[in-house]
C-alpha cells in the first residue's frame, strides 16, 4: 500500500477556492496487464474553512506519455479546445459513487501530479488509493506504456501513426456509472446536445469544483439521481432509465473492477439488462470506461474506417477480417483501435 504523509497545517498548501454542491440540491430542486499504481506516493492533505479538503498526490509514468494529447482527445462530454498544462476532472469516486471529487492533473517529468478537492471530511487512505487508481485508469496510466510503445514500433503501419503523437493514450470515461449516465442522456442526439444536458443535470443536482481557476462540473451521485424528476430538454422516458443506472450503481453492478474481471462479451450482455442500454452503449461502457487494453472492438464504423485507411485496405473489413488483423496487436487491441481512430487522419 502507499506510504502516506498527512499535513494538517494551513501552510501546507495554498488555500483552495471552495467547491460547492449545485444550487439545485441545496434548494431541494433535485426532485425536479495492469500497471501497479499503489506504490509509494506522498499524499498531503489540508482542511480549509470552506468545508473543502485539498489533497495532493501523484502517479508514476512509465513509457511515452503526453497529458496534452490525452486531455484533448475529445469524446463523450469532454470537448476541450485548448490546453494550459492542466487536465481537469470531476467525478464520483469509485466504490459506491457517493463521494464527489475534483482533480487537477499536471505532468511533471516522469510523474503526474494530482491536486484533489473533496467536500466534507478528508479522503481516507483507502479513498486516496481508490482515487489514484481511478485517475490512472482514466488517463491509461494503469498499463505498461513502454511495452505499448515497443509494440507500435514493431509494426511499420502502427509506427507511422504512433509517432505522430508517441505520448498519446486513450482517455476513458471516469467510470462505468458515468458512461452509463452519458449513454442515457446522449442517445439519439448530437454530442453537443448531450454535453449540454450533462452540464444541466450536473448544475441541478451534481457538484462544481474550481480547478486551477476553472469551474468543472461533476455529475450527481446515485442517491441524487434517484431524486431527479425532470431535466429540461431531456425526454421524460429517460428519467426512469437514469434511475435504473443509479440503482445498478448502488448494487455494485457498475463497479469497474467487477466488469473488467468479466469477459467483455459477458459484461456487455449483463449491461443490456438495463433499460436504454443496447449493444452499442454496453460496448461503450465496457470498452471505454473499465480500462481494458486488449478487448477487441468490432461494429464501430469510425474505428473500422481508420483501420482500413491506415493499412491501405480497399474494401470494408468484415468482423472476422478485423479480428484477424487485430491478432497482431495483442495485448493492446483496444489501445491501438483508439489510437488509429484518434490519430490516423
Amino acid at each position: 500500500s502507499a506510504t502516506t504523509s498527512r499535513t494538517w497545517s494551513a501552510l501546507a498548501l495554498p488555500k483552495a477556492k471552495g467547491a460547492k454542491r449545485s444550487r439545485g440540491c441545496e434548494r431541494g430542486y433535485c426532485s425536479s496487464s495492469s500497471q501497479n499504481v499503489s506504490g509509494a506516493a506522498q499524499t498531503d492533505v489540508v482542511m480549509t474553512t470552506s468545508g473543502l479538503t485539498s489533497t495532493t498526490t501523484e502517479l508514476p509514468i512509465v513509457g511515452p506519455f503526453d497529458l496534452r494529447a490525452i486531455a484533448m482527445m475529445g469524446f463523450g462530454h469532454r470537448d476541450e479546445r485548448s490546453f494550459d498544462g492542466v487536465m481537469r476532472m470531476a467525478f464520483c469516486l469509485d466504490g459506491d459513487y457517493e463521494r464527489q471529487v475534483g482533480v487537477a492533473a499536471q505532468q511533471v517529468g516522469d510523474r503526474l501530479e494530482l491536486k484533489v478537492q473533496s467536500l466534507g471530511d478528508p479522503l481516507s487512505d483507502t479513498e486516496v488509493e481508490a482515487l489514484r487508481k481511478q485517475v490512472a485508469r482514466v488517463v491509461s496510466l494503469d498499463h505498461d506504456g513502454e511495452a505499448f510503445h515497443q509494440l507500435c514500433l514493431s509494426d511499420p503501419v502502427l509506427a507511422r501513426v504512433h509517432m505522430k503523437a508517441p505520448g498519446f493514450r486513450p482517455a476513458l470515461f471516469y467510470s462505468p456509472y458515468e458512461a452509463a449516465l452519458w449513454s442515457i442522456i446522449s442517445a439519439r442526439r448530437a454530442r453537443g446536445q448531450g454535453i449540454t444536458l450533462r452540464a444541466r443535470m450536473s448544475e441541478l443536482c451534481g457538484a462544481s469544483f474550481e480547478l486551477s481557476g476553472t469551474a468543472t462540473l461533476c455529475v450527481p451521485t446515485p442517491s441524487a439521481v434517484l431524486e431527479i424528476e425532470s431535466i429540461s430538454g431531456l425526454p421524460a422516458d429517460r428519467i426512469p432509465r437514469l434511475r435504473a443506472v443509479a440503482q445498478a450503481a448502488q448494487r455494485g453492478v457498475l463497479d469497474a473492477d467487477r466488469l473488467r474481471a468479466m469477459a467483455p462479451e459477458d459484461a456487455q450482455t449483463e449491461l443490456q439488462q438495463l433499460p436504454g442500454i443496447g449493444p452499442f452503449y454496453s460496448s461503450l461502457i465496457v470498452i471505454r470506461a473499465c480500462g481494458h487494453a486488449d478487448a477487441p472492438t468490432v461494429g464501430e464504423p469510425r474505428s473500422q474506417a481508420a483501420i482500413q485507411q491506415a493499412y491501405g485496405i480497399d474494401h470494408e473489413l468484415t468482423d472476422a477480417e478485423l479480428l484477424a488483423l487485430a491478432e497482431t496487436w495483442r495485448p493492446w487491441r483496444t489501445w491501438i483501435s483508439v489510437m488509429l481512430r484518434a490519430l490516423a487522419a
